[in-house]
């Protein structure tokens, strides 16, 4: 299994940070978790085409982890050779953005399907959505939503992803609660958006403040993962973003509070697992 931090990026614009998006590789399925800006991109650098993408698991509707839904959805269909289904899994709503989102593609698939003789139908994408504790397959991985909280972007979820005995708990945004304490359980890799609370109180923006209520902190992350009993804990969606010759200064806050290896991860960077004998 291998756990790509495809876009570490926030709402703010950065030139070296795609958006939120993470993608994980087991078996033969390609699971893509959110859909931040630039994520068709940092797919192909990644070496996995949108084609290839075995199902679309949305952990809230919050804009930066949606904003290129439309560029994974038209990317696969085109791309493909032939008729291919794409599995869009959410919380409660992802239904209604997949449906606003392909209206807002109508015209583009209209034009495509007139132009390519072998492109007779548009897009097809099957929608799930799921309440907590529900467990699906994508292939041959197992997959279970989580209840996190990140209110009021409610509900929202984070997905455990399982495969020949590794384990990957990709949470989203949240902070500390009861369901990402059992998401991330054991897991081999803890993947969470991150704030540091320190820096964000020196910016005089009351909007920037607001973000202090529904993140975990550096310290926070750090200390579920040690609560929960994670190998690998990895931290993506900086805010503020992750300066170079920064590290250390992040690092010093999370040691005390947790005891395993900590990956302060730019976009592309990639942890593996390797399978447990069963």
């Amino acid at each position: 299994m291998d756990v790509i931090l495809l876009g570490t990026g926030t709402p703010m614009p950065h030139p070296d940070r795609a958006g939120p998006a993470t993608l994980v590789k087991a078996g033969g399925s390609n699971i893509l978790i959110d859909c931040g800006r630039a994520v068709v991109m940092r797919l192909a650098a990644s070496g996995v085409g949108p084609q290839a993408i075995s199902a679309v698991l949305i952990t809230h509707m919050h804009s930066d982890h949606i904003s290129d839904l439309n560029d994974v959805i038209t990317t696969h269909w085109v791309m493909n050779p032939g008729p291919a289904r794409l599995q869009v899994f959410g919380p409660p709503g992802i239904r209604g953005v997949v449906d606003a989102t392909l209206a807002m593609l109508a015209l583009d698939i209209g034009y495509r399907i007139a132009h390519h003789a072998d492109l007779n139908a548009p897009p097809d994408v099957v929608v799930t959505e799921l309440s907590p504790g529900t467990g699906f397959s994508v292939s041959d991985c197992h997959v279970t939503a989580h209840a996190t909280e990140h209110a009021p972007a409610a509900p929202s979820l984070g997905y455990r992803i399982s495969h020949d005995g590794a384990v990957a708990a990709i949470a989203g945004d949240t902070i500390p609660c009861k369901g990402l304490d059992e998401l991330c359980l054991g897991a081999d890799v803890y993947v969470q958006a991150t704030i540091r609370d320190d820096l964000v109180k020196r910016v005089p923006s009351r909007r920037l403040q607001d973000i202090l209520d529904y993140h975990s902190t550096a310290e926070q992350a750090a200390q579920t993962a040690q609560r929960a009993g994670v190998k690998t804990l990895m931290l993506t969606h900086y805010v503020p973003p992750l300066q170079p010759g920064q590290e250390e200064e992040w690092l010093i806050r999370m040691r005390p509070h947790f005891s395993g290896e900590i990956v302060l991860g730019n976009d592309l960077t990639s942890v593996s697992v390797t399978a447990k004998p069963r």
